[in-house]
């Protein structure tokens, strides 16, 4: 391939999806660490949350954002969102021709290696009755002992606006009191839109305890893509798409990331 073309085919767009606004804690980091990449992001706010949702809905949504994506000619897609990491990844990994980059199996490595013998985890309920964290980890450490807790509230205190109120302040102590007396080394932020709690959590908690893995999550892209990476010195464009409440997408995710054009909604069922 010349190099002509091989630059045309890294300036391709990556594309990221969430069911909401969680995914742009790593879509931000991105943003920073990779500032000349085209990148499109995909909530799904149609379908908000993913948390209570079967595994069949889950992959069928994933199938539905990927396909679009694929239209759109992405070079790659980064799963921002713990769940479907956890519920669809598996399943679908190999029916597309870009690769796909799921936040819990890319994370587990790294944090295998991080000297701990005991790892708590917050996540949505799908994730936890997966145990996606715990089978991921332990393939790399098997002495790794897990514990993942469900808080199947979290999202929709995020999405709702209840940070810091006092729903927020009880829905965080009661399951802090569930994880405490497993006496974890670190608690992982298992689900994208947990780093929106990490204010309430260290009221309770230290915060050096708690890992919010879109950093590591990054770091192993922006290692795994190597010479993919878009070789232009300009920054790169931006799209949002949404499947639902385009303007509650912006004001909710002003925490991590601002917006500023609203998101186009886009029907993919």
């Amino acid at each position: 391939m010349n190099t002509l073309s091989q630059n045309n085919m890294n300036s391709r767009p990556i594309g990221f999806f969430d069911s909401g606004v969680g995914g742009l804690s790593v879509y931000s980091k991105f943003r920073k660490a990779l500032p000349n990449e085209n990148t499109l992001y995909f909530g799904d706010l149609l379908h908000l949350p993913y948390g209570n949702k079967s595994k069949e809905e889950l992959i069928g949504y994933a199938r539905n954002i990927l396909n679009f994506y694929k239209k759109l000619d992405v070079k790659a897609v980064i799963i921002a969102c713990n769940t479907s990491s956890a519920q669809a990844y598996n399943t679908i990994k190999n029916e597309y021709d870009f690769k796909i980059y799921p936040i819990i199996q890319s994370c587990a490595k790294v944090i295998s290696e991080m000297n701990l013998t005991k790892i708590g985890v917050f996540a949505t309920s799908a994730t936890v009755k997966s145990l996606a964290y715990t089978k991921e980890i332990q393939k790399f450490n098997p002495q790794i002992l897990v514990n993942e807790i469900a808080c199947p509230d979290w999202v929709e205190i995020v999405e709702g606006g209840l940070l810091s109120s006092d729903i927020s302040f009880k829905s965080v102590k009661k399951h802090l009191d569930e994880m405490v007396p497993f006496n974890p080394d670190k608690i992982i932020l298992g689900c994208t839109h947990y780093p929106y709690l990490l204010d309430d959590l260290t009221k309770f908690y230290p915060k050096d305890k708690f890992i919010d893995p879109s950093g590591i999550f990054v770091d192993f892209i922006k290692s795994d893509l190597g010479f993919k990476l878009n070789q232009n010195d300009t920054i790169g464009d931006e799209k949002f798409f949404v499947s639902a409440d385009a303007e509650k997408f912006i004001n909710n995710g002003k925490i991590f990331y601002e917006v500023k054009n609203l998101p186009k909604i886009i029907n993919l069922d």
